[in-house]
């Protein structure tokens, strides 16, 4: 912020944001509440905002709040038009708008997503080990065809780094593959609470549930069911879970969305918590799910 021209206090107002926000935010996740004392659903939040904070403050998470009528310099530059406004900051920047989030639960499934993707370090917490280079490696080996090779480097990585999410998500995908079926379900049974929430053990978790739910099934009479009754969505979506779990992605979301054209509440939306599954097991932020994601809202929203 430019303070040619300034007075004294807003000078000072900037520096006090700079001390608070910017300087910690570089290494913290920083909780940025624009409020009021007259605001009556900041009195609300505000009480949800510091058990939040005190419960991810071991995590890096920091929380500060701003008058609006005492620092109206900084309310403006944010261009806050109403109040309780909230921002998480990180690294100088606001990285996502939490004003919409009220109820302590909301907030820390927001504050979860972020950290996992920014991997902030605790306070004082030691360096962990570097297993990114053995990651990388364990999914090339499994994108080679090489799952039980790939399952022991994913066992072994566990072993270095027993909370590393990428591992334990890698180590089930493995198993998946690799036809062990059960291992992978004792393998997702054995994780604690707090891994097993992470988006890498979710994904794979995901494409478990895809894999045993068209385990054995006959492709060619599936098929010839929904030749004989196109409208036979049952057949449609076993037939989808049987494509899923030999690894024809394609061929199951074709099925999938197949269903949803023909009847998109069928089996109270089945077909779509099915497909959003299958986007899951591949992940996100995959180019492919990206596609099927704007194939399903054509579907959908014309």
């Amino acid at each position: 912020m430019a303070t040619l021209g300034m007075s004294e206090a807003e000078r000072e107002a900037i520096a006090a944001f700079d001390r608070d926000v910017v300087q910690p935010s570089m290494a913290n996740l920083v909780i940025l509440q624009f409020t009021a004392e007259w605001c009556g659903p900041c009195k609300q939040l505000s009480p949800i905002l510091d058990k939040v904070a005190a419960d991810y403050a071991a995590k890096g998470v920091k929380l500060v709040r701003i008058d609006v009528d005492k620092d109206r310099l900084i309310a403006g530059q944010f261009r806050v038009q109403s109040v309780p406004t909230v921002y998480a900051f990180y690294q100088g920047q606001p990285v996502v708008d939490l004003t919409n989030y009220r109820s302590e639960g909301q907030i820390a499934k927001v504050i979860d997503q972020i950290l996992a993707q920014l991997k902030l370090e605790p306070a004082g917490a030691e360096p962990e080990t570097d297993v990114e280079p053995l990651l990388a490696m364990a999914e090339q080996v499994l994108d080679e065809g090489d799952a039980a090779r790939a399952a022991n480097i994913f066992g072994q990585i566990r072993e270095l780094a027993p909370d590393n999410d990428e591992a334990a998500g890698g180590l089930i995908r493995a198993l998946i593959a690799s036809g062990e079926l059960d291992e992978a379900r004792s393998a997702v049974a054995a994780l604690p609470d707090e891994l097993a929430k992470k988006a890498a053990v979710t994904r794979a978790v995901a494409a478990l549930d895809l894999a045993g739910a068209g385990s054995g099934a006959d492709h060619s009479e599936l098929r010839a069911k929904v030749t004989a009754n196109p409208d036979d969505h049952q057949a449609r979506f076993e037939l989808a879970g049987a494509l899923a779990s030999s690894g024809d992605r394609g061929g199951a979301a074709d099925a999938l969305l197949e269903i949803i054209a023909r009847d998109r509440d069928w089996n109270e939306g089945a077909a779509r918590q099915r497909f959003l599954q299958l986007l899951e097991a591949q992940g996100i932020g995959d180019p492919w799910s990206r596609d099927q994601r704007r194939r399903l809202s054509a579907l959908l929203f014309t």
